[in-house]
């Protein structure tokens, strides 16, 4: 699963920066109950909700999650 192209994908996403809950699920909603990549992220470790001062809840890409960018040759900025 932690090679999942679409779990690197998303990982990536919220690494680039905080995303607020809202958008996460805006962005990343789906119909399809086999596609939990938001879910599957989550339940790995890759990604955690925090509470941001003046922005309110948001996801955030754990260390596990870097790690795992770092891992499959995706390099932040």
């Amino acid at each position: 699963m932690s090679g999942d192209p679409l779990v690197l994908d998303f990982v990536e996403w919220i690494a680039r920066a905080p995303r607020s809950h809202a958008e996460v699920v805006a962005t990343w909603r789906t119909s399809c109950p086999r596609l939990t990549v938001w879910e599957d992220a989550a339940d790995l470790g890759y990604v955690a909700r925090e509470q941001i001062a003046g922005v309110g809840l948001c996801i955030v890409a754990t260390e596990a999650g870097r790690q795992l960018l770092r891992d499959n040759g995706r390099v932040l900025g």
